[in-house]
This record gives structure tokens, sequence and C-alpha cells, in this order.
């Protein structure tokens, strides 16, 4: 019997923390934007739209910013899922897509990195 209670307990609790949504999901701001390349100074932009996170592994972007003269508009849907302390996003023609670490990660507020395998690191910070 207390066998069977303990079972209950840790298959309830396990499906309680599965069924929780992620603090990830929601609207966020994108507050900050870096790319630092090695060897040269760093390029910070701040307030470049908002990213959209929904439960179904899917998402919604609206992000405009400028760098070195070229402005981007990124406002393609995309699909995302969330393993431990990093987030994959999938998507064409964004650089956005890829797997970022997750370095902090509060209710309120993330800051995720990411490389490109080569020389280039890449910082966002997301707010409510």
């Amino acid at each position: 019997m207390r066998k069977l209670f303990l079972i209950s307990s840790l298959a309830a609790l396990i499906t309680g923390f599965t069924a929780c949504s992620p603090r990830l999901v929601g609207n966020w701001n994108v507050q900050r934007f870096e790319v630092i390349k090695q060897g040269e100074s760093g390029l910070s932009i701040n307030n470049v739209g908002s990213i959209e996170f929904k439960r179904n592994g899917r998402g919604e972007k609206n992000i405009q910013y400028s760098i070195l003269g070229i402005t981007k508009f990124d406002n393609l849907p995309f699909e995302w899922t969330r393993h431990g302390n990093s987030v994959t996003i999938s998507g064409n023609n964004t650089d956005f897509a890829k797997s970022w670490i997750i370095v902090r990660d509060k209710r309120r507020f993330q800051q995720w990195k990411s490389t490109d395998g080569a020389n280039t690191i890449q910082i966002i910070e997301l707010a409510r």
C-alpha cells in the first residue's frame, strides 16, 4: 500500500511538472540584441521588437533592427523547443533560428547566448 502511494505521488509530481507551461510561454520584448566578434568591438542594439512563444511549440516574431546600415525585418513564424537550459528556434531567414543557451531564467527576464561555431557570439535579453 505504501509503495503504491509513493508511486502514485511520484507520477502526480512528474505529470504536474511536465503539464505546467514553461515560463517561456507568452509575449516578450527583445530588450537587447548583442553581437560580439572575436577581435572586434561588440555591437549592441536595444528594443528591437517582440517575440511570442506559444504553448504548442510555435511562435511569432516582430523584430526590426539595423546593423551597419542594413535594416532587418523579422516577422516570420517559427517553431521552438526547450530542453533543460537550452532553447532551439527553427525557422527560415532569421538570425534567431539556432540553439540558445539560457544564461538567466527569471519569470520576467531571460538572457540567452549562442554562437555561430566560429568567432561570433550573440546575446539576447528578453523582458516582460
